[in-house]
């Protein structure tokens, strides 16, 4: 495995973001890995998770959107994310040509990756994995940020907490069922920050992503 920090460059108005390429000896693909509202690529979530994919041969390429390099608060706007979510793969793609190529995010990198993907219709991306799609407001239940998801025709992995304040269990399964390529896995107990008491579900994403991954593949 090696670990190598990289610059993305998004465009002439926005400039270039941080990024960290992890790979692995043998990979079987790569997946772009896309920050939340709240945390940065270096969390110790994305680092922690980005280490374990690359052990069971996934390389990943994760990323900051400008609001985290740049240290603002407020996190960018749709056109701005979607342009980063756009180079990053297409960095990744020139990394690694040849092999299968995936998008994933956490909550907020998620739904921006999935709202880019859904606008194109020739994408080199063989699937997303969302860990925690982030379906509404604490608090405030409701499905419309799941409205785009209808579009994407490429296969999708819900990752989900069954205590997701942020993906009230009954609407996240309704949205779910309701797409034809998605598939969602109920991970007992966890909240949005995939917490769980002592419950180890680092490795549960981790095994729920290379099993759906090599299912894509076949």
């Amino acid at each position: 495995m090696s670990t190598k920090s990289i610059k993305i460059a998004v465009s002439p108005a926005i400039g270039k973001v941080s990024a960290k390429y992890i790979i692995p000896a043998e990979p079987s693909c790569i997946l772009t890995l896309a920050h939340g509202a709240g945390a940065g690529m270096d969390h110790p979530f994305m680092e922690t998770l980005s280490d374990a994919l690359s052990k069971v041969g996934i390389a990943t390429l994760r990323f900051n959107f400008p609001f985290m390099e740049n240290k603002k608060g407020r996190p960018d706007s749709p056109a701005v994310a979607h342009a980063t979510i756009a180079a990053a793969i297409k960095k990744a793609r020139e990394l690694q040509p040849d092999l299968p190529l995936f998008a994933s995010g956490k909550s907020f990198g998620g739904r921006m990756s999935s709202q880019y993907l859904a606008e194109q219709t020739d994408s080199p991306v063989s699937g997303i994995i969302f860990y925690g799609f982030p379906l509404h407001p604490s608090g405030k239940p409701s499905t419309e940020r799941a409205d785009h998801l209808k579009a994407l025709k490429i296969p999708m992995l819900f990752l989900q907490g069954s205590k997701d304040t942020l993906a009230t269990w009954e609407l996240i399964e309704t949205v779910c069922g309701s797409l034809r390529k998605a598939t969602l896995v109920k991970l007992e107990g966890a909240d949005h920050s995939f917490k769980a008491g002592k419950k180890d579900v680092m490795s549960l994403l981790v095994d729920e992503t290379k099993k759906w991954v090599d299912k894509v593949l076949k």
